[in-house]
């Protein structure tokens, strides 16, 4: 894998003698105060599970709360180098839940008495700085990196401090680069509940077309392991109404130092086949760990799962296990009602080497139906419903064989500047 690594500055050549690089975007800064925004937000989020075996003590779980993001980003000062600020404000408000309830949901912090708190906060900023099309951010942030992302499946998302430079100086190519030093999970407020010591990545995407696209990154967690990651993206338009559309994901896993994530040298892929027609798309996924362990994730963000098996309940990423996925998207704009969308998807997974059995077997039912309010004062306003049902052979997963999950959330975006 070591090619992987290389293939990142080989490509940047590449692109370098074949695209002209795009407009500085810093020439056309209108100042820190005129390019300022501040969004904010409202997320209602209610969730219950109902682990339909589990012991006495972890039966059933349900909690319900508000929660309030708000980002603040300024513009960039003019100049050769432009200088910004970043901030991150994050409020939950408890509605409902209590004691036999709790703490299997994982939206609320619990005191050590078993009952979720009534609220919690955040609040964080990052310093930017921008040459040209370069940015280098520096405080707490939001990632969406496939080898360092943090997870928004919650109430409020998780948020990380570190380094990270973004820079797109040529068309079509987007580089970036992270040291990061602490992350903090999404129902609580700690400098660094996960326990990250430091983790560095670098990598990048090309798109060599608006058809193609292409990435490769490698990370570096001290004391757990190190990884690449590749991704490969193609859409092929069949007609004005018909499309097919390709994805392929793969890491290569291996753990280093202290092991803290665990003993692992595994790799894990997923190939995925759209098809498109009308209002109508049909999705198979199939995706394979292979190797030594579970694929290990978390420390670098609860979102560093770029695998088309990844869904609702479960990952489907146990050593040895081979999946398949059968999805179906329903976009109700063809039929009169834009904004109104249902999706259902089924997963099974085999072959699963786990505590109890090298023979593991798990599926996942999920549906989805989600509606966006198109125009008027409550535009954007989203109302979103998601069922699963999970179940496996040998109850080793989730510490229940059986699953049924509730996920209700009304989102409600607000501009502020």
């Amino acid at each position: 894998m070591q090619v992987m690594k290389w293939s990142v500055i080989a490509l940047a050549v590449a692109a370098g003698t074949s695209q002209m690089a795009v407009a500085s975007q810093q020439s056309e800064s209108t100042g820190f105060v005129e390019g300022s925004s501040l969004n904010i937000l409202n997320r209602n989020f209610y969730m219950n599970r109902d682990f339909r075996n589990g012991t006495p003590d972890k039966s059933y779980g349900e909690e319900w709360a508000h929660g309030f993001i708000g980002t603040f980003e300024s513009g960039f000062t003019q100049g050769v180098v432009g200088v910004g600020v970043d901030a991150i404000g994050l409020l939950g408000v408890k509605l409902d839940t209590g004691r036999g309830r709790s703490e299997v949901i994982g939206a609320l912090p619990y005191d050590s008495d078993g009952r979720a708190r009534d609220d919690y906060s955040e609040f964080g900023a990052a310093l930017k700085l921008r040459v040209s099309n370069t940015v280098l951010k520096f405080g707490d942030q939001f990632t969406a990196l496939p080898v360092f992302a943090t997870d928004d499946s919650r109430l409020l998302p998780e948020v990380a401090e570190g380094f990270l430079l973004t820079s797109n100086e040529i068309a079509g190519l987007e580089l970036n680069a992270g040291h990061f030093t602490a992350i903090n999970a999404q129902n609580q407020t700690f400098h660094d509940s996960l326990g990250l010591k430091k983790a560095d990545f670098i990598g990048g995407t090309y798109a060599f077309s608006d058809a193609l696209s292409t990435s490769l990154f490698y990370s570096n967690v001290e004391d757990n392991f190190r990884k690449y990651y590749g991704n490969v993206n193609y859409s092929m338009p069949l007609s004005d109404a018909q499309a097919l559309a390709f994805d392929f994901n793969i890491y290569d896993t291996k753990s280093k130092g202290s092991e803290d994530s665990g003993e692992v040298d595994n790799i894990a892929w997923s190939l995925s086949a759209a098809y498109s027609i009308d209002a109508h798309t049909f999705t198979v996924v199939h995706q394979r760990v292979t190797g030594d362990g579970d694929y290990a994730y978390g420390i670098d963000g609860g979102g560093t799962v770029f695998l088309g098996n990844s869904v609702q309940r479960s990952d489907f990423n146990a050593e040895g296990e081979k999946s398949w996925q059968a999805r179906y998207d329903l976009d109700m704009a063809s039929f009169g009602v834009p904004g109104l969308s249902f999706m259902a998807r089924y997963v099974r997974g085999t072959d699963a080497n786990v505590a109890t059995t090298n023979n593991g077997k798990e599926w996942e039912r999920d549906i989805e139906a989600r509606y966006v309010v198109q125009s008027g004062a409550a535009k954007d306003l989203s109302f979103r419903v998601r069922q699963a049902t999970y179940r496996s052979s040998d109850g080793v997963y989730y510490g229940s064989p059986s699953i049924d999950e509730v996920r209700v959330i009304v989102s409600y975006p607000l501009s502020i500047l």
